[in-house]
């Protein structure tokens, strides 16, 4: 099977999933098998490995709610062997993909032990930076029906963010703190970038939550 076909192949079964919410929808993963391909390509990762696992590692997903979110990446790892297996994928990049998927978690806290995983890892989180992470993370909280943020302190200046409350808290509980968690050189550089992005976001809503608190005839907005 080429890699083509490989990907094709991948990209069927992935299209039938049914995601939980969704910030975690096919287009999620076909970011994820970019920026993991073109990681890989940059240190040297096995594609063997890290493309299935890119592909497969949201074909179980759990609520963001649900007490067993941890479990999550492990049941997906499952899935993928199973799957990998019924299309006679070589079984010498089964083990390295099982604990890929199983790594890629935020919420499982499994630390990456191969270059593959780190690299399958670091794509996940890149793809919850920047642009596209400040929208997945608003769809998420839409879909929970959480809100925006906390009237009185939106920012977290003055209390302990609680992101299971308000959905701007999840910049302070995680997104901010994504890329020191970061392995490969190439994906610190781009988090970096992406972090920046989340902070100019939350300068720009400050600012507009501030003109909100002022009558209209006292402040121009024109």
């Amino acid at each position: 099977m080429t890699e083509h076909e490989l990907e094709a192949v991948m990209a069927d079964y992935m299209s039938g999933r049914v995601s939980t919410d969704p910030a975690h929808d096919i287009l999620h993963v076909r970011r994820v098998v970019s920026l993991a391909r073109a990681l890989a390509e940059s240190e040297g990762a096995d594609l063997r490995v890290v493309l299935p696992a890119a592909w497969l590692h949201d074909c179980i997903t759990l609520p963001k709610d649900s007490p067993d979110k941890h479990r999550a990446s492990t049941l997906a790892a499952q899935e993928a062997i199973r799957f990998l297996k019924s299309i006679d994928y070589p079984y010498d990049c089964l083990e390295g993909i099982y604990h890929a998927i199983q790594a890629h978690s935020y919420s499982a806290a499994i630390r990456p032990r191969t270059l593959e995983a780190r690299v399958v890892q670091d794509a996940d989180r890149l793809d919850a930076l920047g642009a596209i992470g400040i929208a997945r993370c608003i769809l998420v909280g839409g879909a929970l029906h959480t809100p925006l943020y906390e009237p009185d302190d939106a920012f977290c200046e003055r209390r302990q963010p609680a992101d299971r409350q308000y959905v701007l808290d999840h910049f302070y509980t995680k997104l901010l703190h994504l890329p020191q968690s970061l392995h490969t050189p190439s994906a610190r550089l781009e988090a970096r970038r992406r972090r920046q992005a989340i902070l100019f976001y939350l300068d720009e809503l400050r600012r507009e939550l501030s003109v909100s608190r002022i009558r209209n005839e006292q402040y121009p907005l024109l």
